[in-house]
Formats: C-alpha cells, structure tokens, sequence
C-alpha cells in the first residue's frame, strides 16, 4: 500500500490547470486513496506528466493511450487509467 507520506505527495503532484481533470482527480482519491499500491501510484504520476488536454481526451476515452503516449500504454496505466474513468 501507498503510505500516508507518499500519498500527501502524489495528490499534490495531481493537482492540475483544467478544472475537469480535477474533478475526475478529486473523485479517484476519495474512491481509492486508502487502497493504491504503490505501483498505481507511480502509474498515477506518470499520467500527470502528460498535458491537461491529452490528460482529458484520455479520461473521455477520446483517444487510445498508445496515441497520446506509446511509452505509458502499460497494464498499470490502464489500471490507474479505468479506476480514474469508472469514478
């Protein structure tokens, strides 16, 4: 499990421009907090490294992940991913 300390930093870390990126943000901690491992949790940042818009279009399944970023098209991105858009 991801400890208290690490999770402070990631959701300071997914803390983004786009007021509809936070929402779907917001709703993924309050759902999953107590539970991420840390390999969501470094899933999770890896997707904060992409831009507010491709962060959205991937939230709204707008575009597949291996379009918007090859190298993240991994099983716990997808992971991260489906928890983020089923919340």
């Amino acid at each position: 499990m991801l400890g208290e300390r690490a999770l402070s930093k990631l959701r300071w870390r997914c803390r983004r421009g786009l007021l509809e990126n936070d929402l779907y943000i917001d709703r993924f901690f309050q759902t999953f907090a107590d539970t991420l491992t840390v390999s969501q949790g470094q899933a999770m940042l890896d997707l904060m490294d992409l831009s507010d818009n491709d962060l959205l279009d991937l939230h709204l399944a707008r575009k597949p992940l291996a379009e918007v970023e090859p190298a993240l098209d991994r099983s716990d991105v997808h992971e991260v991913l489906s928890m983020l858009r089923n919340r």
